[in-house]
């Protein structure tokens, strides 16, 4: 007869998803540690809401998970993600559905409860703009390849930061350094993210930095998980008072796909043309 703990134990147990060319998020097992991949390379690895709610679910099932002590996430391909699949979320946001509805999921953009209460570790590589620099501020631990490019240029195209970079990315790297990327729209390096402190090592290539991000995961998986899970809890009762701002993000984000100005983006993007903007 199976025991109470043992069925619990399967039952929350992550299963693997192999790499494939339809799979958008991949998940492998290593022992106490699971690599966590973003694939979507033939558009530049953008999360459309299915992927999202992958990740999302993914993140549900290692906390889950008592065997799993730390998580690496990662993108395939050359670029770790040009962030948010627009049109499929604007078709998503008008058909009136909500994403992630229901038990089973963590935000991979930690804007709601409920959190993880496990390390992330992230290996970074490429492109890493807009959605995709949220979910790499969101990590407790962050790995760049040298190569790495971030963008957070969401207001030159007619949005704004709406994943938590707004809240996360001043904490991390000081307000001037965040607004000076935010507000213009500009890219910046590995190196610039070292020089901020929202990067906590560079590697030479994108398989150096997942190397050395399993490394950690590593490292964490040998600690005690009960000492590591209240480490996380204890740091984070700091930071509890942005969660109403994080909270509000879903909705001014969907005010923003009502106007003028995020059509204009639009129109102005695939007219390969400088966008006129008119703050209505």
């Amino acid at each position: 007869m199976t025991s109470q703990a043992g069925e619990t134990a399967q039952s929350t147990r992550m299963a693997d998803i192999p790499y494939g060319p339809q799979t958008k998020i991949t998940i492998e097992r290593k022992g106490q540690i699971v690599l966590i991949g973003i694939n979507r390379p033939t558009i530049d690895n953008r999360l459309d809401p299915d992927a999202t709610e992958s990740l999302a679910r993914a993140y549900y099932d290692y906390d889950r998970d008592p065997s799993l002590r730390a998580a690496v996430l990662f993108g395939h391909g050359d670029r770790f993600s040009r962030g948010v699949d627009v049109d499929a979320y604007k078709a998503f946001a008008q058909s009136g559905r909500t994403l992630m509805k229901g038990p089973g999921f963590i935000d991979p953009l930690g804007r709601t409860k409920p959190a993880l209460t496990k390390p992330l570790i992230i290996a970074v590589h490429g492109d890493t703009w807009n959605m995709a620099h949220e979910l790499f501020l969101v990590a407790d631990i962050r790995i760049a390849s040298e190569d790495t490019e971030f963008g957070q240029d969401e207001n030159t195209h007619g949005r704004f930061p709406g994943g938590g970079s707004t809240v996360r990315f001043p904490r991390e790297a000081g307000w001037g350094n965040a607004m000076r990327f935010i507000l213009t729209g500009d890219h910046w390096g590995a190196s610039e993210a070292l020089r901020m402190g929202t990067v906590h090592d560079v590697a030479p290539n994108r398989d150096a930095a997942l190397a050395k991000a399993v490394e950690i995961a590593n490292k964490i998986a040998a600690c005690a998980p009960l000492g590591i899970k209240t480490s996380l809890a204890s740091s984070h009762i700091a930071l509890d008072d942005s969660q109403a701002a994080l909270a509000k993000l879903d909705e001014q984000y969907r005010a923003l796909y009502a106007t003028r100005d995020f059509q204009e983006g639009r129109d102005a993007q695939a007219q390969k043309r400088r966008p006129v903007y008119e703050g209505r």
